[in-house]
């Protein structure tokens, strides 16, 4: 007797994007291969302006990956071993990595049990004398509350920053999300709303100085080949990232709006699950809902018979 197997229900279907957009992502690699220009160069110059106009900053210096991001961004501002950054203890690794990396102390403020983004009254309270930078989280895509953490910062003389890796899109009162700080650090691992075909990452800023450091520390800390003025590191993005991230950029829009019309579809079908909640978004908020996050009284068991039906 044959037995039926339920259908896999991935987290992300890249091979179903790649196919809607196959034709545009294989002019783009081919591109790269025709031009012979594999690290940096021009197909990664036209993304950092396309995405930085698409951001509504001045600036943006593609690397190697957002965990790399996070760091450079960091140690371009000059956090080093006796600063502390407050952050949030809800993220992955990599926020805390970036801190670790430039010797400086994370330190975690709690979460706002809303949005699970960083709670500003919580940041305000982990503030002392060797605080430097605050590091929100846009944690499955909806920004932190940004306005109350800029006014934290203003009043401390702090830096505030963006952990952006998460809201390609995101909009909080009107302006992108990777807009609202100093400095935002951006992935575009392939599972990202703006996913590249390998590891890749950004910072983006208005500030031309640290944009200039950015380009320096990314490529051996030089301005050119064989001049290095301070020590830097491997860390620029590749041409093809640049090319498949230039096809891809039109189209986030509509990914993310699809994505919302799902996540209002799942908050209607689910309405009323005994001991189902979800992430509140905020009035203030356009989430990009990079993940769509249930939580639930009985998580592991949920889990357990989601997975046996595929999902």
């Amino acid at each position: 007797m044959n037995q039926t197997v339920a259908p896999t229900i991935p987290l992300v279907d890249l091979k179903a994007q790649y196919r809607s957009i196959k034709p545009e992502i294989d002019r783009a690699v081919a591109g790269v291969v025709e031009a012979q220009y594999f690290v940096l160069g021009p197909a990664v110059e036209r993304f950092e302006k396309e995405f930085a106009a698409y951001n509504g900053v001045a600036h943006c210096v593609g690397l190697e990956s957002g965990t790399g991001a996070v760091w450079l961004m960091l140690q371009a501002l000059g956090v080093k071993a006796g600063d502390e950054v407050i952050t949030t203890p809800l993220t992955f690794f990599a926020t805390v990595e970036g801190i670790l990396l430039c010797g400086a102390t994370p330190v975690f403020a709690d979460v706002d049990p809303r949005t699970l983004n960083l709670d500003p009254a919580r940041a305000a309270a982990a503030v002392t004398k060797r605080t430097k930078a605050i590091l929100p989280v846009h944690l499955y895509g909806q920004p932190a509350r940004m306005d109350e953490l800029r006014a934290l910062a203003e009043s401390r003389g702090l830096i505030l920053l963006e952990d952006a890796a998460q809201s390609a899109g995101s909009l909080y009162r009107g302006r992108k999300a990777g807009s609202l700080g100093r400095a935002a650090a951006v992935s575009f691992y392939p599972g990202k709303n703006l996913g590249a075909y390998g590891d890749a990452g950004a910072v983006l800023t208005d500030d031309a100085n640290l944009a200039q450091t950015l380009r320096m520390l990314r490529d051996h800390g030089g301005r050119r080949k064989n001049s290095h003025e301070i020590l830097g590191l491997n860390a620029r993005m590749d041409a093809v990232q640049g090319a498949v991230l230039s096809a891809k950029l039109p189209h986030l829009d509509a990914w993310n709006t699809a994505r919302r019309g799902h996540a209002e579809a799942y908050r209607k079908a689910l309405a009323g699950a005994p001991g189902l909640s979800f992430v509140e978004e905020l009035p203030e908020c356009r989430s990009n809902y990079h993940l769509f996050v249930a939580r639930h009284a009985r998580r592991d068991e949920l889990l357990a018979q989601l997975r046996e039906q595929g999902v």
